[in-house]
């Protein structure tokens, strides 16, 4: 369960063998209370943080949550992007974390996303196994019309094509360089291209290889 107000209180709590009936009657709330600021559902005040802290026998500080370290350079592959295939996000099954992660050669802002290129219908623009990296919040479509961009379909196809304006209103028409375009369909998703990593370029980035990173970051902080 994600956590509204997150907290170190079930660590804490974990670390000393104590049940929530204990902490509770340690800090005078109710054991439902104790619940739900544990589960993150209310936030903490000055002074059920300073409760907690006499209970646990720390700094108030130490009961609020780290916040999590972010590697730098790196970038979540949240799928496959079709550049003569077609690509159902529905039906690929990916964590909501993505499928990988990547190192890049450059910083990105917190919403950078990447896709896997699959296909060879933009070739030579773009390769089978390039990754295409654009901003998950997306952009209005009159601002990709005529480029290259990351789009998703009202039909739920995700494709890398050249945006042009369709034959009805409100359509689009999506070219390749080696295939038939996609002509009349709607759109509901569209990134514009922000860089292109080369198929070769990059490698996925392991959990050990990533927590090197953090803990370099961390150091020179």
């Amino acid at each position: 369960m994600d956590k509204s107000y997150p907290n170190r209180i079930n660590e804490l709590r974990n670390e000393r063998s104590m049940t929530i009936e204990d902490l509770a009657e340690r800090t005078g709330l109710s054991v439902s209370y104790v619940s739900r600021l544990e589960n993150g559902e209310r936030n903490l005040s000055v002074k059920n943080l300073n409760l907690f802290a006499h209970a646990f026998d720390v700094a108030a500080q130490d009961i609020l949550a780290k916040a999590p370290v972010k590697a730098p350079n790196v970038v979540g592959v949240m799928g496959r992007i079709g550049a003569g295939a077609e690509i159902l996000p529905e039906e690929e099954q990916i964590p909501p974390e993505g499928l990988y992660e990547i190192e890049t050669p450059f910083p990105l802002p917190p919403d950078a996303i990447a896709f896997e290129v699959t296909g060879e219908s933009m070739w030579p623009r773009y390769d089978d196994g390039d990754i295409i990296i654009c901003w998950r919040q997306g952009v209005v479509v009159e601002e990709v019309l005529g480029w290259e961009a990351a789009v998703k379909t009202a039909t739920g196809q995700r494709y890398l094509k050249r945006v042009l304006q369709g034959a009805e209103r409100g359509t689009f028409d999506l070219e390749s360089h080696n295939a038939p375009p996609i002509r009349g369909v709607r759109l509901v998703w569209v990134a514009a291209i922000q860089s292109v990593i080369r198929s070769g370029q990059w490698k996925k980035l392991t959990p050990s290889a990533r927590q090197r990173m953090v803990q370099k970051m961390t150091a020179s902080g």
